[in-house]
């Protein structure tokens, strides 16, 4: 696998109102122990739409990994000034990540104007990327349910990794890194 997605969650659907809150660090560890194994295997790329909570997690944890292997960070937005509206933390947060990035750009190369525009991105991260990695349980639904929906649809015509972090995989996480915090 050459390219990797990353979504799932935002931030505030799982209850975290804060960029490092203690419950992020246990998913971007996660993400961490995932993301080695497959650099282990080869992984080149990272692609992010740039969307707050796992995404951005996704980035950090990337641009932190940039400098020990040879991955890279690409964010593909679904349109201009994604971040227009979001809070001077959350813009400060999306810059930093932004700012770490290889590679940036605009499924579509306009202003936000309707919900189509997520499917769109969806559709094009997914069949331009070999796998997704997706912090997503089924017993909580929420945003990533449509990433989901599109990759699982996709893998089942085509030959591409579907991963899902779900929350028994979170607590095991937290179980075993107790101490470290």
């Amino acid at each position: 696998m050459k390219s990797l997605a990353i979504s799932g969650y935002k931030n505030f659907e799982l209850g975290i109102f804060k960029r490092d809150a203690s419950e992020a660090k246990y998913i971007q560890l996660a993400l961490r122990k995932k993301l080695l194994s497959y650099i282990d295997e080869g992984l080149e790329w990272v692609i992010i739409s740039g969307q707050l909570g796992t995404e951005l997690w996704a980035g950090e944890v990337v641009c932190e990994l940039k400098s020990e292997f040879p991955v890279k960070l690409a964010i593909l937005e679904p349109f201009f000034e994604q971040a227009g509206n979001w809070n001077e933390a959350n813009k400060l947060w999306y810059e930093e990540v932004v700012g770490g990035a290889d590679y940036h750009a605009f499924i579509t190369e306009r202003p936000y104007e309707n919900p189509g525009q997520f499917g769109m991105r969806d559709q094009f991260i997914i069949e331009n990327t070999d796998g997704a990695l997706l912090l997503y349980d089924f017993e909580k639904e929420g945003s990533p349910k449509f990433f989901y929906e599109r990759a699982k649809h996709f893998s089942e015509q085509n030959e591409y990794a579907l991963t899902l972090i779900d929350f028994f995989e979170l607590q095991e996480i937290v179980f075993e890194s107790q101490n470290d915090f």
